[in-house]
Formats: C-alpha cells, structure tokens, sequence
C-alpha cells in the first residue's frame, strides 16, 4: 500500500491531545490519525453489495437450502454490523 503526506488544519487542543496519546500508547500520530479515519469511513460509508452471491437448484439434496441460509445470515450481519456502528439501516438490499 502507498501512502501519500498531507496536511490538516486543527486546533491547537486536539494536536496537543493528540500527541499526549500518542506519547502514551508509544505509537505514532499517523497512526492515530489513520486509525480514526478508517473508523470514521467506515461507519459512514454506504453499506457496499455483496461480492457475490449466488442461489440456485442443486440434485444434491440441501446445497440450495444451506446456500440461502447462509447467504441472509451473511446479509443479516452486515446490516447489524452497520446499525451497530452508528449508520441506522433503513432496508436490505
């Protein structure tokens, strides 16, 4: 993964907060920084379709049934996940 250097602007308070907590947790601000973001976009991002999914017929007695089940367990767990996280669910897609 590459990274790229940017610059944000904040008060003065939060720097100072933010460099404490990093001196504490013995890590670094950028990755503090990093750490917050991936947390914010990810409560805040829309809930993304599933990578694939598939249904179907099967001569192999319950494979169709054990797919469907499995598949809105799947789907069941993201829209908790996201309800969880803060960004409410209105439906399934």
């Amino acid at each position: 993964m590459s990274t790229r250097r940017t610059t944000i602007l904040a008060e003065a308070d939060l720097l100072d907060r933010l460099a404490r907590h990093a001196r504490r947790e013995r890590t670094t601000k950028t990755a503090i920084i990093a750490a917050a973001l991936e947390a914010y976009l990810g409560e805040h991002e829309p809930l993304g379709e599933p990578a694939f999914v598939a249904v179907g017929s099967s001569g192999h007695g319950r494979l169709s049934l054990d797919a469907r089940r499995i598949a809105s367990r799947l789907m069941l767990a993201a829209i908790v996940s996201r309800s969880f996280f803060g960004q409410p669910c209105t439906s399934a897609r």
